[in-house]
């Protein structure tokens, strides 16, 4: 009876053998969990939106990471509206640009949110308020959704997951600055990760951030 051929090799050789087979075999599984951005296939090129963010001055060398809690939902849509029918309370304008270290704008990146409803609970079965896109050209993104309420113990937050091509993955949260009293009771907040929030005159929230991610 014939056997193998790596079975008729010394047991070290033979072990060798059998170990490169198999990295073999992962290789492909990896270069496919390297070509997606958390969990979503990259979107190519992204047109420039026109929002026309001006680039800061100075960067920091990353944004804080925070936790992602336990309310996080993985292959979310892929949409700029996140409300949905019977959605409720006040219209925000979430948006922003995602950038490196040194203020270059990094496109194509994903950036996955989620948060409460203005009651302060999580559709946890759906995707109420829940989505992704990919920055455009400029490293811009912007998000329709409605402001979150407060729920025990946490002032009213955004969740937040990026990552770009060359990047390493930045999950964190993001906070109102007109609630400080809310804020100051919340262990988990950080002053830096606050929006530049202001309203138009329509009454529509409109809140900036812009992110940093670090280099892979």
């Amino acid at each position: 009876m014939g056997y193998p051929r790596a079975m008729l090799l010394p047991r070290a050789m033979r072990r060798s053998v059998l170990t490169g087979l198999a990295s073999a075999a992962v290789m492909p599984l990896l270069a496919s969990a390297r070509s997606t951005l958390l969990g979503y296939v990259p979107a190519g090129a992204v047109a420039d939106r026109g929002l026309g963010f001006v680039l800061p001055l100075n960067c920091t060398p990353g944004t804080r990471p925070q936790t992602a809690g336990p309310f996080y939902t993985p292959a979310t849509p892929r949409r700029v509206d996140l409300r949905e029918p019977g959605a409720g309370g006040d219209l925000l304008v979430f948006e922003g640009l995602v950038l490196a270290p040194d203020c270059r704008p990094v496109p194509g990146a994903v950036i996955d949110i989620w948060h409460s409803d203005e009651r302060g609970r999580y559709d946890n079965r759906g995707f109420r308020y829940r989505g992704h896109q990919f920055t455009d050209a400029a490293g811009a993104f912007r998000f329709l959704t409605t402001r979150p309420g407060r729920y025990t113990g946490r002032t009213p937050h955004i969740h937040v997951k990026l990552q770009g091509k060359a990047t390493r993955p930045l999950t964190t949260q993001v906070y109102f600055p007109d609630l400080g009293e809310a804020n100051a009771r919340d262990s988990i907040f950080r002053e830096e990760l606050l929006l530049r929030l202001d309203r138009t005159a329509a009454g529509t929230w409109r809140g900036r951030f812009d992110f940093v991610l670090r280099p892979a």
